[in-house]
């Protein structure tokens, strides 16, 4: 049981994408995370609003099963896969963002200096995501699609424009991590 509470090795969840993949493959579908938010729209009742949203939601059911899949598959590998271990950071990598200003670097998931309530509804904390939310909202439709999507369908499907938004996306973090994060904090 031991072996359960370990991340998998790459060559027992690498293989388990793939067939995943392979099964979308034939079944003609797409994986994507960011077209669940514009099903939802949909669902919602946006397409009353701009033709992007109008379209036949009850088609795209599955996917919403995908995100529905991802949550509880998180909570049972947080709630019992997990064995409460910190995130294994590279030393340097742990100094950096000290040196930025976040305290419990590799001990938390999520950095209190950006999630913590009080730090949301500060005007720095709310600036940072509305401007990170339209960024990636702007991108992902620029993109036709996330980093998902192009990642893992776009790649296995040999798909030009999804290299070059992968392409893009790292280009994009390493920008973010050397050059932007730095003069936020």
């Amino acid at each position: 049981m031991d072996f359960l509470l370990q991340p998998w090795p790459w060559y027992v969840s690498g293989p388990l994408i793939a067939f995943v993949m392979l099964i979308l493959v034939y079944f003609g579908k797409t994986f994507g995370m960011s077209s669940n938010l514009t099903t939802l729209c949909s669902i919602g009742g946006a397409g009353k609003y701009t033709d992007f949203f109008r379209f036949d939601w009850k088609a795209h059911r599955w996917n919403l099963i995908v995100v529905l899949g991802a949550i509880v598959g998180g909570f049972i590998a947080v709630t019992f896969l997990s064995d409460g271990s910190s995130i294994a950071l590279n030393p340097e990598t742990v100094s950096d963002l000290r040196e930025l200003g976040f305290c419990e670097a590799g001990e938390s998931l999520l950095p209190p200096e950006i999630f913590d309530w009080g730090s949301i509804f500060s005007l720095k904390g709310l600036a940072i995501l509305i401007v990170a939310g339209f960024l990636v909202g702007f991108g992902t439709r620029y993109a036709n699609g996330c980093t998902s999507g192009h990642a893992i369908t776009g790649l296995s499907n040999l798909q030009l424009p999804s290299l070059i938004a992968v392409v893009g996306f790292f280009i994009g973090g390493l920008i973010m991590i050397h050059v932007l994060l730095p003069l936020i904090f």
